[in-house]
């Protein structure tokens, strides 16, 4: 997913198959044509404000929520592997400082 009208299709999926909800229970809920929901999906239609937010009610979430991206696998595996690496870091810095000190009050 990589354009705007593509995220909110995939996010709309996504929540409608969380919810458990069909398409035609989405568009009763929204107020808006089961067309329209399979339009957007397909990235074919993109929903004014109102509607947006209708959609965000009918899903109980706040309407920025359904342009959310999540992480990908990758950026979470670099940030498990910066905090793997400040840790070792700390630990190391730690561990010199202790030996450091004990060296100290050996002469």
């Amino acid at each position: 997913m990589t354009n705007l009208r593509d995220i909110l299709a995939g996010n709309l999926k996504e929540n409608r198959r969380k919810c458990g909800l069909s398409q035609v229970k989405l568009a009763e809920k929204a107020g808006i044509s089961t067309q329209y929901i399979a339009m957007i999906e397909l990235s074919r239609q993109f929903p004014t404000p109102e509607v947006l937010e209708r959609i965000a009610a009918a899903f109980g979430i706040e309407a920025y929520e359904l342009f959310a991206v999540p992480p990908s696998p990758e950026s979470s595996m670099e940030r498990l592997h910066r905090d793997i690496i400040r840790e070792i870091k700390a630990v190391t810095a730690e561990a010199l400082e202790k030996a450091l000190a004990g060296k100290q009050g050996e002469t």
